[in-house]
């Protein structure tokens, strides 16, 4: 169920720990377990967050790497050789 664009309602501020939470609603219930909040000029705006905007699932789209990359390490002696 969503609010109709335009629709206001009152909700509750309360406290968790260091945090100020709102009290969501029913018919504002938003979908997933996480939002993108932002202000704009004194206004809070919540969206949700598409599950498909992950980091890990952005990576599951990529193609593996293919490519040789050189020794980065090669020519540095072992750190155990550095005199102090």
């Amino acid at each position: 169920m969503s609010a109709t664009s335009g629709s206001q309602r009152r909700a509750r501020l309360f406290r968790n720990g260091a945090n100020q939470a709102v009290r969501i609603p029913r018919e504002f219930e938003l979908p997933g377990d996480e939002v993108f909040i932002r202000a704009e000029k004194g206004t809070l705006i919540l969206e949700p967050v598409s599950p498909g905007r992950g980091l890990l699932r952005l990576l599951a789209k990529w193609k593996p790497i293919e490519d040789v990359f050189p020794d980065v390490d090669e020519g540095i002696g072992r750190d155990d050789d550095i005199e102090l």
